[in-house]
């Protein structure tokens, strides 16, 4: 088992937002130690005030690289001075399908996570245009630091950091470990819940490692390995896969 450093995942405190966060001090299997200040994943910024306006400038970002869907950026613009935001959509789903659930009959917890895995899954089998896009944004010059956001920074960002993570070879209990950090540090308050129950309202807006593992499972269906998919599905062959190293890790 590999034993965790307690500061990480290493937050940047807001005043109006939350789930913002360094990806580095995880360690790889080799022991390498992923880059602070290099790549950060976050919820959405959309109203920061003047002291989290102060806090996300000290991180220097060049690049935003936004997950969510064309409607959701609508809502809620974000802005970050000095960074060009990326739109990169994964449209979201579980929205419409929880609907189609209310209209018929009452929700239970099945049904739900039977949404959640398909909306994983999708992210893995579905949206791997998207998912490359990402990953060539990382290996561009200049681009960065970068931070990558979806709404929550729960489901979209999570399944991207693992991704991530896995790709420059962190053991997957400190994958997990920073995908399950979400249940800690983001602020659900003002989020809408559909009109679900208290306990239904709380297992859409939570982080299940079941969900992160449904995904990873069904890449290991399509393509036999994790290493597999990221060359054919995402484009980072052994070249690829080192200059990401070289980019993210440090001795």
């Amino acid at each position: 088992m590999t034993v965790l450093n307690p500061p990480l995942p290493l937050a940047v405190p807001l005043e109006r937002g939350s789930n913002l966060r360094d990806l580095g001090g995880w360690r790889t299997a080799g022991n390498a130690l992923v880059r602070s200040g290099v790549l950060y994943r976050s919820a959405a910024l959309a109203d920061p005030s003047a002291a989290d306006r102060a806090a996300i400038a000290a991180l220097g970002l060049r690049t935003i690289c936004d997950f969510r869907g064309s409607e959701e950026r609508r809502r809620a613009p974000v802005q970050i001075a000095g960074a060009e935001t990326i739109p990169v959509p994964v449209e979201p789903t579980v929205g419409a399908g929880l609907r189609d659930i209310l209209a018929t009959r009452e929700a239970t917890g099945e049904d739900l996570m039977t949404l959640l895995r398909r909306a994983y899954e999708d992210y893995a089998l579905g949206c791997t245009a998207q998912f490359a896009r990402f990953f060539a944004l990382l290996r561009e010059p200049g681009r960065l630091p970068l931070m990558f956001h979806c709404s929550a920074g729960k489901d979209r960002t999570g399944f991207a950091a693992a991704l991530v993570l896995s790709a420059v070879g962190v053991p997957w209990d400190v994958v997990t470990a920073d995908y399950l950090a979400t249940n800690r540090l983001w602020r659900r308050d003002t989020v809408a819940s559909h009109d679900l129950s208290p306990a239904l309202a709380a297992m859409l807006l939570g982080a299940h490692l079941e969900l992160l593992e449904a995904a990873f499972a069904a890449i290991r269906r399509t393509d036999g390995s994790i290493d597999a998919y990221l060359e054919r599905a995402l484009g980072l062959d052994d070249a690829a896969r080192q200059q990401l190293r070289d980019l993210l890790l440090a001795a």
